[in-house]
C-alpha cells in the first residue's frame, strides 16, 4: 500500500555538474586513515590515548577515550601501525594517523542478536566497540550520553545535498546488516526507529522491518535527517533524539552478528573538476589522495570532505571526514571578478531573479569557492524562509545568537536545527553572514550554560 507523502515546498537543489556515475573507481586502497576528535562536538580537546606512536593496533581496538565519558571508545577503523599523533593549539589532538596494513586482523567481540539483545548489553557493545561515536544526539548533535535513553532513533535513507550520493550504492551488498543494524536501534530507545525514504526509494529501505516509513518528497534539504523529524515528532527541550547514517546503521549490524566494528566507507567521488566520477569502498578517516590523485582536470581545486554546502575542506592528502561519504572537487574561486556586480556575468545556481539561469530549473551549472561578496550590514530579506522547510524563523534565530538571549534562541527552535539545517541559509544569504558557525556557537553556549 503507498504511503503518504510528505511534500515539502520550501527550499532549493544547487544542480551542480560533476554527479558520480553509478560504478565502483579501481583506485588503490588508501595506506593512510586517520581518527579526528574535532569531527564530534562536545569532546574535551585532550582526550585519553590508550596507545602511542610506533604501536600497532587492530582494526576495531580502542585507540583514545572522552575524559568525561570514560566508557566510550574511539577505536581505529584499519589494523597497523599509530605513525603520528598531530596535535594544535595547546596540544589538543587533530588527528591520530594509522598506516593501514595490506592484511585486515580485528579485534573481535562477543556477538549478540540483534533481535533480543537487552538494551544495556547492547549499549555496553557499542561503547566499548567504538560504534556508539557512530550515532549523533539531538538536540546538539554530539555524542550521544549513555545515561540517557533516547526518545527516538531516526534515519534518512537519501541525500538531496549537492551532488549527493545515492544510498543504495552506499549499503550494496551489505543490506542484511542494515537490517540488523536497525533491529539493533529498536533495542535502544523506547520509541520507535523512523525511516525518511523518498518516493523512489529501493526495497531495502521503503520495506524494512520493525521501523517507522515515512516518505518526503521536495527540494533540498528534504533529504536532511533534521527536516524529517521535523515533520515526523518535532524535537522539544528535555528530549533526546538519535539520528544514525544508513551505513553506520550496517556497521552497527554487523558488529552484533560478527563481533567485529568494521567501519566500511562507500565513498562517493563528485564535483566537475573531477576527471573519472563514481564509487570507491575504502575505510572511515581514509585518505583522499588515492581517490583524487592524477583525477582532477586542473591543479587549481578545492578538495572538501563532504558536499559543498556542509563539508570540510581538507588537503590533497587530507581525510575523510568521520560522518563524510563524499568527496567534492570543485574549482578554486580565488580570481576577483572586475566590477561583477555591475557587469552581465557566467551563468550560476541561484535564488535571484538577477540571473537568468534562475529561469532554468533543470540546469546544472560549472561552481567554484567564490563567495561573491564580503561580509555586510545583516539586513532583513526573507530569503532564509524560502530555503527552510520547517516551521522556524532561521533569521530571528541566528541574531538571539549573535546578542546571546538564551530564552529567545529556545523559543525561536534552536533545539530543532544543526548546521545542516541552515546550510542553504548561509548559500541564499545577501550579508554573507557565516550561518552555519553562529549555530554552533549556539548550540555550543546553550549546551554548555543549559
Amino acid at each position: 500500500m503507498e504511503q503518504n507523502v510528505i511534500r515539502l515546498r520550501r527550499g532549493f537543489d544547487i544542480r551542480m555538474f560533476g554527479e558520480a556515475e553509478p560504478r565502483y573507481l579501481d583506485r588503490a586502497p588508501a595506506a593512510l586513515c586517520a581518527l579526528k576528535p574535532t569531527d564530534l562536538h562536545g569532546l574535551a580537546p585532550i582526550p585519553k590515548l590508550h596507545v602511542g606512536e610506533g604501536d600497532e593496533v587492530r582494526a576495531g581496538q580502542p585507540v583514545f577515550f572522552d575524559k568525561g565519558m570514560p566508557d566510550v571508545q574511539f577505536s581505529s577503523p584499519v589494523s597497523g601501525e599509530i605513525v603520528e599523533v598531530r596535535r594544535g593549539a595547546k596540544r589538543a589532538i587533530r588527528e591520530v594517523v594509522i598506516l593501514a596494513d595490506s592484511k585486515m586482523t580485528f579485534q573481535e567481540y562477543s556477538a549478540a542478536d540483534p533481535a533480543s539483545v537487552s538494551r544495556e548489553r547492547a549499549a555496553a557493545l557499542l561503547q566499548e566497540s567504538g560504534a556508539w561515536t557512530l550515532i549523533r544526539e539531538r538536540p546538539y548533535n554530539i555524542v550521544p550520553d549513555p545515561s540517557r535513553v533516547p526518545r527516538d532513533v531516526f534515519v534518512s535513507c537519501f541525500d538531496t545535498a549537492p551532488l549527493a550520493p545515492d544510498a543504495a550504492m552506499l549499503v550494496e551488498g551489505r543490506e542484511e546488516a542494515f537490517q540488523a543494524g536497525l533491529r539493533v536501534l529498536g533495542r535502544l530507545t523506547d520509541g520507535a526507529v523512523h525511516l525518511g525514504v523518498r518516493p523512489d526509494s529501493p526495497p531495502v529501505f521503503r520495506q524494512a522491518q520493525g521501523v517507522e516509513v515515512q516518505v518526503f518528497a521536495g527540494p533540498h534539504p528534504a533529504g536532511n535527517v533534521g527536516v524529517q523529524i521535523h515533520h515526523t515528532r518535532p524535537i522539544n527541550k528535555g528530549d533526546a533524539v538519535w539520528t544514525v547514517k544508513p551505513q553506520d546503521v550496517a556497521v552497527i549490524g554487523r558488529l552484533f552478528t560478527d563481533g567485529v566494528f568494521d567501519p566500511e566507507r562507500t565513498v562517493a567521488v563528485t564535483g566537475d573538476e573531477i576527471l573519472e566520477s563514481g564509487y570507491v569502498r575504502t575505510r572511515l578517516g581514509a585518505s583522499i589522495q588515492p581517490l583524487v590523485d592524477g583525477n582532477t582536470r586542473h591543479d587549481h581545486v578545492r578538495f572538501i570532505s563532504g558536499n559543498v554546502l556542509t563539508g570540510t575542506r581538507v588537503e590533497p592528502d587530507g581525510f575523510l571526514g568521520l560522518f563524510d561519504d563524499q568527496v567534492t572537487v570543485i574549482e578554486e574561486g580565488d580570481t576577483p571578478e572586475f566590477m561583477g556586480w555591475l557587469l552581465p556575468s557566467y551563468a550560476r545556481p541561484s535564488i535571484s531573479r538577477t540571473f537568468l539561469s534562475t529561469f532554468f530549473r533543470d540546469r546544472k551549472f560549472h561552481v567554484n569557492s567564490n563567495m561573491h561578496g564580503e561580509l555586510r550590514a545583516y539586513v532583513m530579506t526573507g530569503q532564509y524562509e524560502r530555503v527552510v522547510p520547517m516551521d522556524l524563523h532561521p533569521q530571528h534565530l541566528i541574531k538571539s545568537i549573535m546578542v546571546g538571549d538564551f530564552d529567545e534562541m529556545e523559543g525561536l527552535g534552536i533545539y530543532e536545527v544543526v548546521e545542516e539545517d541552515l546550510a542553504l541559509c548561509e548559500f541564499v544569504c545577501t550579508s554573507k553572514q557565516p550561518v552555519q558557525r553562529i549555530l554552533r556557537e549556539g548550540l555550543d553556549a546553550l549546551r554548555v550554560e543549559g
